[in-house]
Parts: structure tokens; sequence; C-alpha cells
């Protein structure tokens, strides 16, 4: 099955729609734009090139995807935006290209979902099945693992790192590396409230697992130990724990500030 392109759509020559790609009304999309099968564009969205995207995703209204990086040093050089499958990108949601001297690349993976006015700006990574709520935003260079949550207006300043199921708590502002597993509520910038054991749940993590990372919450944020103190205790624990020793790898791997 052909892709099937509204009237009032323009197609660039050199652009690529998989079978049973649909262009909706007044759509743009870009010369050096791959898209895959099945994927749908709702009215008016934008896609500029090198822009790479999968299968199944569904852009509805106003989507800007693929855009120039938002970066005074951008100067124009070739920078690629690729998004893997099964995505939702709810109205007026905008993912800008790389920079060149930031990796040239932003990457988005598969099943997440993007509601309305969120951001993923230049150079970030996405994980999977992440779900970032209304008006959540990216600055540039920002890691983002899978499942992870970000509620409301939620903000994450350039170069952070927010680990695997991770809960950002709505209106909270994060300047440092959020360890996976962590809950941070709003308290001018976020700060770590607990970890996201209802989430955990949900994805089957049973008691003994939470347990384990409980301990290691209390170890590293309630304790009262210096990080480093914090860490060799970490260490002892993670030979039980593979989520300990998630956690602890991930503050061994940071170029920011832990959030503590």
């Amino acid at each position: 099955m052909s892709a099937t392109i509204h009237p009032t759509a323009f197609v660039e020559p050199g652009a690529r729609l998989g079978a049973g790609v649909e262009v909706g009304p007044f759509c743009y999309i870009g010369a050096d734009v791959e898209v895959g099968e099945g994927t749908v564009f709702g009215p008016h969205c934008v896609v500029h090139g090198p822009t790479r995207i999968g299968r199944g995703n569904r852009f509805y209204a106003q989507c800007a995807i693929g855009g120039d990086p938002q970066d005074k040093k951008f100067a124009g050089e070739r920078t690629e935006l690729e998004i893997g499958d099964d995505n939702v990108f709810r109205e007026f949601v905008t993912v800008n290209r790389g920079t060149g001297n930031g990796g040239g690349l932003t990457r988005i993976g598969n099943g997440n979902w993007f509601l309305a006015y969120t951001h993923v700006a230049h150079d970030c990574h996405v994980g999977n099945q992440c779900v970032f709520s209304n008006n959540s935003t990216l600055a540039g260079h920002v890691t983002v693992e899978d499942q992870v949550i970000m509620s409301g207006f939620s903000g994450i300043h350039q170069f952070c790192r927010i680990g695997a199921h991770a809960f950002i708590g709505m209106g909270a502002l994060v300047n440092g590396d959020v360890p996976p597993f962590l809950m941070v509520a709003q308290d001018g910038y976020g700060r770590p409230r607990g970890i996201n054991s209802e989430g955990l749940k949900r994805r089957g993590f049973d008691a003994e697992r939470i347990g384990a990372i409980k301990r290691a919450y209390r170890t590293l944020y309630v304790s009262g130990a210096s990080l480093e103190e914090a860490r060799a205790k970490l260490e002892d624990m993670a030979a039980d724990s593979p989520d300990v020793r998630a956690l602890l790898d991930f503050i061994g791997n940071g170029e920011r500030p832990l959030l503590r």
C-alpha cells in the first residue's frame, strides 16, 4: 500500500515515505526525510531533514519535527534526528536536530508518549517507553533513560541525565543528574523525595527488589553519610542487587553533580 498524501500537503522530492504512511492537510515533509511504514501525520505538521522516522508513529496537529537546533553556535552543518517506532507526538510538540559540536544527533527510541507542547532540544537522547506530560522540556544534550515519567511543566537542565524508571514531579526544575528509580518533587529545583515505588510495582518489580532500592536510597539520601561514604556502602549492597549496581554505575559515570 502506497503512502496517502492530502492534496494540500507538500512533500519535497527526495523524501522517502514507507507503505501506509498518511500525510494530513497542510503538512510539509522535507527532502531529506525518511518515514517508516504506517506512520501518520495530522494536519499542519512540519518535518525537516535530515530526519529518519521509524514505523507506526503518530504525529498530531502542528508538530514541528527535525528543525534546526536552537543554539547560536549552529552554523548550518549537517546534523540529524532519529526517531524509532510506535511513538506518539501530540499537538505542538517540537523536536530539534543535533549540533555539530554536540555529537550531531538527536535520538528518540520506541514507544514514547510526548504530550502537547513538549520539547526535545538538540543532541538529546531519549530511551524507550517514556511519558512526557504537557509542557515538559529538555534542554540540549540531555539523556533520558527508559521508562521515565516527566510530569507537566517539568524541565531538565542541559547535559543532565535522568536514570531509568525515574519520576519527575509536576513543575520540578532539575539541574543535576537523577539516578535510576528516584522520584523528584518540586521545591525550587527538584530534590529527591523517595523512590518511584508505585511505578516499579506496575513494571513488575517484586518486594525484594524494591526493598533493596529503598535501602540504597536511604543510604544515599537519608543516612547523613558523605557521597564517598555512601558509595562505599552501596558497593557492598550491589553484590546482592543488580538494581543497586545499576544505581551505583549511574553515579560513577556522571559529568554533572549528583542531585542530593
